[in-house]
């Protein structure tokens, strides 16, 4: 919230604030102090907002953020001088007021009464600095992870925030890149180019990912790896947040394992008026693949504008091992974003976002001679089945008006509202052999396609209760329709084959709808006591005219409905230790996927629609959570013990030699830790380490791809000031043979168990040009050039790679 509040002090004079000379003049914060929290963040939180005020506050030295967090109405820690506000020409935000340092005379550019911390100030800011919310991209925190501005050093989950500097070193071409070594978070592929993210042994439908705090889980995702995480362009991400555990109190259906929010790039009004260009270059001797990004930026008067388009070409994989190149893993991809800001008043900004994103000739690479040959651990050898998505498309629109409000409105603060529409659009390929024989020609070819279109609105708002905390809640909406339409050809190499029309994918004009209404209470118990409440009421409808396989094509409708709640809580133990802890319910209704989907599963597989499957109940969890946070000068910690336990898990169970959806009982339990250890001002040692052990309780089996033991061990030297960096580092893997029976006939699980492994990869860049305008960057990975695999991936890990990487940006 506090980068809207100064849009709002910015904005004053083109909106016609007028101030009384009678009237005490508001303490005012310098805008650039504000603005450091999205880059290097060098000053404690400041809360502001425009209460009416009986007299100035006097000076005061900086103090220590409270356990509570900083109230939208506690007076500023700072006072700060304003200059008498003039006429101002409409669209000059800038007008009249104090300019801000240059690097050269305040290289940490800080307000001159402000001590610089030296363990924060060298590029490794500590857990109090790294917030979710309250940024350009997000000024009301209302749209964040946590649906309300948090610190990650005051939120009671384990949080971790990937920042837009941790996805130019991580040389982010795609969502793999951008996610990949992130502490519990596993990235499976099944082809190259997709990637679905596992967060505590749970994935696809079990976690939630959003745009802005937009959904992007829809009624058409199937179970188990999807990859539709993937469908998004690293170039247009400014951060990305993650919090392990389920947050359904406040996101609804899915959020179980976790919740990511991509956040996107947004203007900077800070800057005052100005045009950046900027272009993104990046070459990986791997993929031999090629990322290019070329976009913009800019603010003039009250309007702000970013936008960029991007295209990917990616070659065949040279796996580790020096094994070859891997057939089937090429493609290509292109991506448009534009993003229109605009304040309307001093207290309210519209924004006005597009996004479309498109893959073409991606290919499911386990299908595919050679890797469909296994062998899979139950012998029997599958056939070929080569399946090609194209397109795999994206699109998002949406409008958000978001602001604060004025102070005697009883009940809210600030308020954000959204209303966005999306578009998931899939076509496939799918050739069937009768042989493995690589000069077979297909028998069937099958050509289908669904369009999966939606609309959604959602209204949170945050109102400080004083001494009883704080309240945020809203409601949300999402209403999805889908066409779909699927042709099979005989012998499609023998001229004057017709098409023949078959079941899709999925019932043609089915639906599915959700609303939920939900309301969250942050409140000091005590002085070092912290507590957050939330509570969520949650109906879902599904509707279709699937073909059962005993029925015929039969009209259906479903309805589920379910009260979610969840406590956090925080306790202070010092300064730098705090004691989290909580239960959080965990709650996914069945999907249009679930219930209704003809289509093939593994490689040879087929899953159709079944009556019984009608009866299946929603999936319901509790998870219990107890960890530490440590925010000391030179040790910065998370580490958190969960254990889930499922009264009802949904999966799949063959009775009668017919797989249907069936409702089971299952727990997860494991271990995370992520943390660094400040050897100098500008060098860390950091690391992560995740553990995970999970049970189908009612059948006595593993379930299926539970993670193995994972962590990196590295070694990061920054230096600010002269723009370079160099990072090394190691990621190991333990082995993985607890293997689910529906894994054994699956060639993507190496039969006796998936082997452990270590890389060793370095990443270096520096920054130069009279403005550190360019920047040149070197990734160096798995350096020994080791054979491995992703536990459960269609695509094998990449040799030694060399990634080489120009950026620039004005």
């Amino acid at each position: 919230m506090r980068k809207l509040l100064a849009f709002a002090l910015a904005a004053a004079p083109t909106v016609g604030l007028q101030l009384d000379a009678d009237q005490p003049v508001l303490p005012v914060v310098r805008l650039a102090a504000l603005i450091q929290e999205d880059g290097q963040p060098t000053l404690p939180g400041i809360e502001i907002r425009p209460p009416v005020v009986e007299a100035p506050e006097p000076a005061v030295g900086t103090p220590e953020a409270s356990s509570s967090g900083s109230s939208l109405l506690d007076p500023p820690a700072v006072d700060f001088d304003i200059p008498p506000v003039e006429d101002a020409p409409l669209g000059d935000l800038t007008a009249n007021f104090p300019s801000e340092p240059t690097p050269s005379s305040n290289p940490a550019n800080q307000p001159s009464n402000t001590t610089t911390n030296p363990w924060t100030s060298g590029g490794f800011p500590s857990l109090s600095q790294q917030s979710f919310g309250g940024t350009v991209s997000d000024p009301t925190g209302l749209n964040s992870v946590l649906r309300s501005e948090s610190s990650i050093w005051d939120a009671p989950q384990l949080g971790t925030i990937v920042d837009r500097q941790d996805l130019e070193r991580r040389q982010a071409s795609s969502m793999y890149r951008a996610l990949q070594n992130e502490v519990g978070v596993l990235l499976q592929q099944t082809g190259n180019g997709q990637v679905s993210p596992f967060i505590r042994g749970l994935t696809g439908q079990q976690i939630l990912v959003m745009i802005d705090g937009i959904r992007m889980n829809t009624s058409i995702l199937r179970p188990g790896p999807n990859q539709y995480t993937g469908t998004i362009d690293p170039g247009t991400i400014e951060r990305i947040e993650i919090i392990r555990g389920a947050e359904a109190a406040i996101w609804g259906s899915d959020a179980i394992g976790g919740v990511i929010n991509v956040v996107t790039r947004s203007a900077d009004p800070m800057r005052g008026d100005y045009l950046s260009p900027q272009f993104t270059q990046f070459y990986s001797t791997a993929e031999a693949s090629s990322y290019t990004r070329t976009a913009f930026s800019g603010w003039y008067g009250a309007t702000g504008v970013t936008g960029g388009v991007s295209y990917y070409d990616v070659g065949n994989l040279d796996i580790g091992g020096d094994m070859g190149r891997q057939a089937a893993t090429d493609y290509t991809q292109y991506a448009g974003d534009i993003k229109l800001q605009r304040m309307i008043h001093r207290d309210h900004m519209l924004t006005v976002a597009l996004q479309h994103f498109e893959q073409n000739d991606l290919k499911r690479s386990d299908r595919f001679l050679p890797f469909v040959l296994g062998p899979p651990s139950n012998g029997n050898i599958p056939t070929q089945r080569p399946t090609v998505f194209d397109p795999q498309q994206r699109d998002l629109i949406y409008a958000r008006l978001e602001g604060i409000v004025e102070d005697d409105l009883f009940f809210a603060d600030a308020y954000s509202f959204t209303m966005s529409g999306s578009r998931t659009k899939e076509a496939t390929v799918v050739d069937r052999y009768d042989d493995n024989d690589p000069t077979s020609v297909p028998t069937r070819r099958e050509i289908g396609e669904f369009d999966d279109l939606g609309w959604g609105s959602v209204l949170s708002i945050v109102k400080d209760i004083g001494d009883f905390g704080k309240l945020t809640y809203g409601a949300d909406y999402y209403d999805e329709s889908i066409d779909a339409q699927r042709v099979r050809i005989d012998n499609p190499t023998t001229g004057g084959s017709t098409p023949t029309p078959i079941d899709p994918q999925y019932p043609d004009d089915s639906k599915a709808d959700r609303v939920g209404v939900y309301l969250s209470w942050h409140v000091p118990l005590t002085e070092r006591l912290d507590a957050t409440s939330s509570v969520r009421y949650e109906n879902i409808n599904v509707s279709g005219t699937p073909n059962f396989t005993t029925l015929g094509p039969t009209y259906f409708e479903r309805s589920y409905q379910d009260w979610i709640g969840s406590v956090g809580l925080s306790y202070r133990l010092t300064d730098e230790w705090r004691l989290i802890g909580g239960v959080y319910e965990g709650f996914r209704a069945p999907t249009i996927d679930d219930l209704t989907a003809n289509k093939d599963s593994l490689q040879n597989n087929v899953s159709v629609p079944l009556v019984g499957n009608l009866s299946a109940e929603p999936e319901h969890s509790l998870t219990y959570e107890v960890g530490l946070k440590f925010n000391y000068d030179r040790l910065r910690m998370q580490v958190v013990e969960f254990w889930t336990d499922f009264d009802s898990f949904l999966s799949r169970e063959t009775i009668g030699g017919v797989d249907f959806l069936t409702n089971q009982t299952a727990y997860l339990n494991g271990t995370e830790l992520t943390g660094e250890y400040m050897l100098h001002r500008n060098l860390a040692l950091y690391g992560n380490f995740a553990y995970t052990y999970g049970q189908l309780t009612s059948s006595d089996e593993p379930i299926s791809r539970i993670p193995p033991i994972q962590g990196i061990v590295g070694l990061r030297f920054d230096e600010p000031k002269q723009g370079c960096y160099f990072d090394i580092y190691t990621w190991m893997v333990d082995r993985a043979d607890r293997y689910n029976d529906t894994n054994l006939g699956d060639v993507r699980f190496i039969p006796g168990g998936t082997p452990g492994y270590a890389t060793l990869n370095i990443r270096t860049g520096q920054r130069f040009g009279d403005k550190n305008q360019h920047l040149v960057s070197l990734g160096l990975e798995n350096i020994t050039n080791k054979y491995y695999r992703v536990l459960g991936s269609g695509v094998d890990g990449a040799g030694f790679n060399a990634i080489f990487g120009y950026q620039y940006e004005l």
